[in-house]
């Protein structure tokens, strides 16, 4: 049996499988491998999940092709050319990274093969083969052709040196404890998970580069960091990291991190060449640039577009990229202004530098213009950036969404982002389209998802938000995938093939985003929550701070007018958008408040008014909870005791939490209006 550690794998474990014996064994028994040994890895990953789980022990056969029975036949293509002469037809079906299965007769033998252009293509097409056996797929006839449709499939982890993790709900960093970078069996089973789901790069620190983490790009660190890049690579994953714009100063002794300086150019390049001696696979630095009190090329007179190229520069010759966050607004802004609207700040500083940016920079753009909020509008900068390699941020780990203590499945608003479509050529400029390449002539896109893993024996705190992490590896690969397949194939990897369990998680995922948007900030309006740690609700938590997070409620009205006449942020989109967002009776209710400022009797197309909806939804959205809750118990005896208790425990504290936000903002509004509920529920004076 396999390894018992003390954590567990996901969707990954290798749990008895031995039903499907026999109905893999005759394909199984003998596995071929052409090449030399570099393909060791992903063999050993085959044969490691074949005997524990099927209980089948491979013959192994070398360059040796098997004469008069069945095989698999694992290589790259253009060691399978030099014996499957039809196999010259798959060039032109593989990118780089895809990979192809499929079952075929070589000299009267049946023939599984998985083939792909480069090592990490191999490494994919396995464990995508993994995943299907798991899952008990027939593969008598199976022909497979994957390609991932972005170039960039990134984790940013927002770990700190000292083990803390910034936004961090599942224990400390798997990376960093007192200042020391940690490789241990735990690194090599993360890799493993990731390269699972696609994934082709890791950010393993903080965006927010404090002064000690500054010294990650010394050699003090290197060292361990390209042993780091060592594991990761072997499962097709670069290793990236966050940097501090101001490093010139702090580790060069220079006066200056001017990007227009010559000094600081030449301190970056010798910086760079430094990196890759120790870490010759290293993928490039991401960077937050005056967002934030982080230092950037504004504090020089200079542009976003001066300070990444600068950097792209010192990358280019070894293939590195610069990856720069459009996180950039006003962090001072006075409440008492009601004309500056951060969320205008992203479009504001981009757009005029669309085209001026290098090649090997990437603008990094969060999916909505504030900051991971339970609903936003999709951010303009996708469909306004026509000539600057972008890639989407998305909020794996639940900042604003229940901190992996509330369920709240986040693929079905992921999903929604991706199928937006922008209008920037028309109809059809989608998201997702953009980020392939197919609307504007880029291909250096892709998605970024802020890790929720942390030391957790689970990896996510919560046990179901794993599916989180998931869904982002196969969103990020095949942005078109339904919501629903993915949700399935999730629930049959991580708790088998029970139809009671996959209907009720399947229930349970699929309603979470819905039920936690009632019962905390529905219609758009966002930000209700407690300062600094943002759990739990806080209506005015936020109204008078620096941030330019405000909802502006009195008496009669709440809400900010970002219409034409208000803001104006609404002319940022393309028509027909513009148009749709700018007038109150067509913008889309669940934005309704993020758009304008709406008074307390205004009726919907519900017939009911605002004050009366927002009630309702913060009681549904309660009892929503409550039903995903029951879901749950009806599993007991389906799942395994420990987690099915861990689960339990997290929902009964998300009932409660529920009802915390419920009474809260339906109290808030109901001092604010004196308008009671039309039901006559309990509502507090």
């Amino acid at each position: 049996m396999a390894e018992v550690k003390p954590y567990n794998m996901c969707w990954l474990e290798y749990t008895d499988l031995s039903k499907y014996k026999n109905k893999y064994i005759k394909v199984f028994e003998n596995v071929v491998v052409l090449g030399g040994n570099e393909l060791n890895l992903p063999l050993k990953e085959l044969k490691n999940f074949l005997t524990f789980s099927l209980n089948i022990k491979p013959k192994i056969f070398k360059n040796t092709l098997v004469k008069g029975r069945n095989y698999v036949l694992i290589g790259r293509l253009i060691e399978i050319k030099k014996i499957f002469k039809e196999s010259e037809r798959f060039e032109k079906l593989l990118n780089d990274e895809g990979f192809i299965i499929k079952r075929i007769d070589i000299d009267g033998n049946k023939v599984l093969i998985i083939t792909a252009k480069s090592y990490n293509g191999i490494v994919y097409g396995i464990f995508n083969l993994i995943e299907r056996l798991k899952r008990g797929e027939d593969i008598e006839n199976i022909d497979i052709v994957s390609n991932p449709s972005l170039r960039f499939r990134m984790l940013n982890h927002w770990d700190n040196l000292d083990g803390s993790i910034e936004r961090g709900y599942a224990g400390k960093s798997i990376f960093f404890r007192e200042n020391k970078i940690l490789i241990n069996e735990r690194t090599k089973d993360y890799a493993r998970l990731l390269s699972s789901i696609g994934v082709n790069g890791v950010v393993i620190n903080n965006v927010n580069v404090k002064k000690k983490e500054v010294e990650l790009i010394t050699p003090s660190y290197l060292k361990k960091i390209g042993e780091l890049s060592k594991i990761f690579s072997a499962y097709g994953i670069k290793i990236y990291l966050s940097i501090n714009f101001a490093s010139p100063i702090y580790l060069g002794g220079l006066n200056t991190a001017d990007p227009l300086d010559k000094r600081v150019a030449v301190w970056w390049k010798a910086k760079v060449d430094e990196i890759y001696e120790y870490v010759p696979d290293f993928g490039g630095f991401l960077v937050k640039a005056d967002s934030e009190f982080n230092p950037g090329p504004h504090m020089y007179g200079r542009t976003h577009a001066d300070g990444a190229n600068m950097l792209g520069e010192a990358l280019e010759s070894y293939g590195g990229f610069v990856i720069w966050r459009a996180f950039v607004y006003n962090c001072l802004q006075d409440w008492r202004d009601t004309n500056t609207d951060r969320a205008k700040a992203a479009y504001e500083n981009f757009k005029p530098l669309d085209g001026k940016f290098s090649e090997n920079v990437i603008v990094q753009i969060k999916y909505g213009p504030m900051d991971f909020q339970v609903r936003e509008p999709v951010n303009p900068l996708f469909g306004g950036l026509e000539h600057t390699n972008q890639i989407l941020e998305l909020q794996i780990t639940q900042e604003y969404t229940g901190q992996q203590i509330h369920l709240c499945y986040l693929g079905t608003l992921w999903k929604e982002v991706l199928d937006f479509d922008t209008y920037a050529k028309g109809e059809g400029s989608k998201v997702k389209e953009i980020l392939k390449g197919n609307v504007f002539d880029l291909k250096n896109n892709g998605m970024a998802g802020v890790s929720n893993v942390g030391d957790d024996i689970n990896w996510t705190g919560h046990d179901l938000a794993q599916a989180n992490l998931y869904t982002f590896g196969a969103l990020s690969w095949n942005p078109d995938e339904r919501i629903e397949e993915v949700v399935k194939r999730w629930i049959e990897l991580t708790f088998g093939d029970n139809e009671k369990v996959i209907k009720n998680i399947s229930y349970m995922l699929l309603s979470s985003h819905k039920a936690y948007e009632k019962y905390t900030t529905p219609l758009g309006l966002g930000w209700m929550v407690n300062p600094g740690h943002h759990y739990g609700p806080n209506p005015e938590g936020y109204e008078y701070s620096k941030w330019g997070t405000y909802h502006r409620a009195n008496y009669e009205a709440i809400g900010v007018d970002r219409s034409s006449r208000g803001t104006g942020y609404t002319l940022q989109y393309h028509s027909p958008w513009r148009e749709i967002y700018d007038n109150i009776e067509t913008c889309p209710e669940e934005l309704l408040l993020f758009f304008h400022r709406v008074p307390y009797n205004y009726k919907l197309k519900s017939g009911k008014t605002l004050i009366q909806t927002y009630y309702d939804l913060h009681f549904e959205g309660v009892e929503e909870a409550e039903e995903i809750r029951k879901k749950w118990i009806e599993l007991k005896g389906e799942i395994e005791d420990k987690i099915y208790e861990r689960v339990l425990n997290r929902l009964d504290i998300q009932i409660e939490h529920a009802k915390e936000w419920r009474d809260v903002i339906n109290t808030y509004f109901f001092r604010r209006t004196g308008i009671p509920d039309e039901k006559g529920r309990k509502i507090y004076p």
